[in-house]
C-alpha cells in the first residue's frame, strides 16, 4: 500500500492511497468463494453454483462491496502509519476503482490540533466567600412564608396582592379562542400572571361585578395561535380575597414536611441547605473561571466539522426547548457559532490535560455523581438500575467525573483567592428580579 500526505489548508489533510490491484484481486475472489458456499441459484443445488456462474452473478456487486471495505481498512491504517488524529469521518474520492486495477482513492479529512497547554501559575481565580448570617435565615423563612399564604375573603374592591376569583372568557375577532374560557381562575393582581390590561381592570371590581376589558398579547407570548393578537374579554369577580402570612409555628414547619423537632430544627435545616447553595454556586464560580482561563490562555485552531456538529446539535437543543419537532425549523446558525467554538475548544483542552496527566476516572466520585442524580427521582433503586444497565448513560456520567476531575488539576495550579461576599450577592436572593 502506498501513501501520500498532503496538507491543504489549516487542519485538513489530504491523504492519496494506492492499494495494489492483486490484493484487491484477491479480496474479491476470497469473497466470492466464501459466497459459493452458500449461493443459492435456480438450476443449481445450494453450495454447487459453479465459481464462474458466481462470479458472473455476484462479482459487481463483490468488487464494490470489497472495495469499500478496502478503503475504510487502508484509510485506518493509513491514519495510523502517518500517526494522525481525523477530527472526523474522511471525505472519500475514488480516483481508480475499476475491477482488475489497483485502487486509487483519496480522503479529505480534518485532524485534531496539536496542544501545548500553557502555564496557569499566574492566573487568579475569586472564589466567593460567603457566611450565612442569621439575617440571612431570617430572610429566607419570610421568602418562605410569602410561599404559603393565607388568603380571607373580603366585602371590598380588589387592590393591589388581592387574589381574586373570576369567570372569564375571550374572543379573537369574535372568536372563542382554546383555552380563552374559565370558571374558578385564581388571579393574584399585581403579580404578572395575567395580560396587563385584564390586571388593571380587576382592581376596584367587587364580587359579582362584571365587565368587558379589551387586551393585546405580547407578541411573544408563549401561545403562537394568539401571540400578537387583539381579544376581548369579558370577566366576572366571584370572590375577592385579601392576603396575610402566616407564622413561623409547628404548622408551618409541617407544611414544609419537618414532622418533628419543630421551628428550631426547621431553622436550622433551612440553614444547612443555604450552606449547601453557598458551596454550590461558589464552587460553579470557580468552575466557569477555571474554563475561561484555559479557553483564552490556549487559543487554538479548530476542526470546522467538530463546530459544525457542536452548532447542529446547540441548534437541536434549542428546538426541544421550545417544544418544536421539525428538524427543518432550525434557528439560524450564527448565534451558536461562538458557543460552538468555546465548547469544541474546551473539550480538546481538557482532553489533553486527561491525557497529559494520566488522570483515571474516580469510581468513587462517579458513585458519588449516580447518588445525587438518582435521589432527585420517586423511586431511586428503579433509576439507578436503568443508569447501570446503560453504558451511554454511565460513560456520560464517567465523562463529567472526568471533567472534574481535570479541573481539580487546573484549580492546583492558579492562584486561588477568597473574596468576601454576601449571600444575596452569590445568589441573587432578595434582588428584585428574584421571583420571591
Amino acid at each position: 500500500m502506498q501513501v501520500s500526505l498532503v496538507s491543504t489548508n489549516g487542519l485538513e489533510r489530504r491523504l492519496e492511497v494506492t492499494v495494489p490491484g492483486e490484493l484487491v484481486a484477491n479480496r474479491v475472489n476470497q469473497q466470492l468463494k466464501d459466497l459459493a458456499r452458500t449461493a443459492r441459484l435456480k438450476g443449481f443445488r445450494p453450495g454447487k453454483v459453479p465459481f464462474a456462474v458466481v462470479r458472473k452473478q455476484y462479482g459487481g456487486q463483490v468488487h464494490s462491496e470489497a472495495v469499500t471495505d478496502l478503503m475504510q481498512r487502508s484509510f485506518a491504517e493509513a491514519v495510523a502509519q502517518a500517526k494522525l488524529r481525523p477530527a472526523g469521518d474522511p471525505r472519500i474520492e475514488p480516483l481508480q476503482v475499476a475491477p482488475g486495477a489497483e485502487l486509487r482513492y483519496a480522503a479529505v479529512f480534518e485532524v485534531l490540533p496539536e496542544i501545548a497547554l500553557q502555564p496557569l501559575e499566574a492566573v487568579t481565580v475569586e472564589r466567593p466567600a460567603v457566611t450565612v448570617t442569621e439575617v440571612d435565615v431570617d430572610a429566607m423563612l419570610e421568602s418562605m412564608r410569602k410561599q404559603k399564604p393565607i388568603f380571607t375573603d373580603v366585602e371590598r374592591p380588589a387592590a393591589e396582592t388581592d387574589r381574586v376569583t373570576i369567570a372569564f372568557e375571550g374572543r379573537i375577532e369574535g372568536e372563542l379562542f382554546p383555552g380563552g374560557k374559565g370558571e374558578d381562575l385564581h388571579v393574584v393582581l399585581g403579580a404578572g400572571t395575567i395580560l396587563a390590561e385584564l390586571d388593571a381592570a380587576l382592581r376596584g371590581m367587587q364580587v359579582g361585578e362584571e365587565k368587558t376589558v379589551p387586551a393585546r398579547f405580547p407578541d411573544d407570548y408563549g401561545a403562537q395561535a394568539v401571540a400578537g393578537k387583539d381579544a376581548l374579554f369579558s370577566v366576572r369577580v366571584k370572590q375577592v380575597q385579601v392576603q396575610s402570612l402566616p407564622e413561623i409555628d409547628e404548622d408551618f414547619v409541617r407544611g414544609f414536611g419537618l414532622a418533628e423537632g419543630g421551628v428550631t430544627e426547621f431553622r436550622a435545616q433551612v440553614r444547612a441547605t443555604m450552606e449547601r447553595e453557598v458551596a454550590d454556586t461558589a464552587q460553579q464560580r470557580v468552575r466557569e473561571q477555571l474554563l475561561e482561563a484555559l479557553y483564552t490562555h490556549n487559543p487554538l485552531e479548530l476542526p470546522r466539522v467538530m463546530i459544525d456538529e457542536q452548532v447542529r446539535e446547540l441548534q437541536v437543543q434549542m428546538l426541544r426547548r421550545m417544544g418544536i419537532q421539525k428538524i427543518e425549523q432550525l434557528p439560524p446558525r450564527e448565534p451558536y457559532e461562538a458557543p460552538a467554538r468555546k465548547r469544541v475548544a474546551l473539550g480538546l483542552i481538557i482532553g489533553e490535560i486527561v491525557r497529559a496527566n494520566a488522570i483515571r476516572v474516580d469510581r468513587g466520585r462517579v458513585e458519588q455523581r449516580l447518588n445525587a442524580v438518582v435521589a432527585s427521582y420517586p423511586d431511586p433503586d428503579s433509576v439507578r438500575r436503568q443508569y447501570l444497565q446503560s453504558r451511554e448513560a454511565m460513560a456520560q456520567l464517567e465523562s463529567a467525573v472526568l471533567e472534574d476531575q481535570a479541573l481539580d488539576w487546573v484549580q492546583s495550579r492558579v492562584q486561588l483567592v477568597d473574596k468576601p461576599a454576601s449571600f444575596a450577592d452569590l445568589t441573587g436572593f432578595g434582588r428584585p428580579t428574584d421571583p420571591s
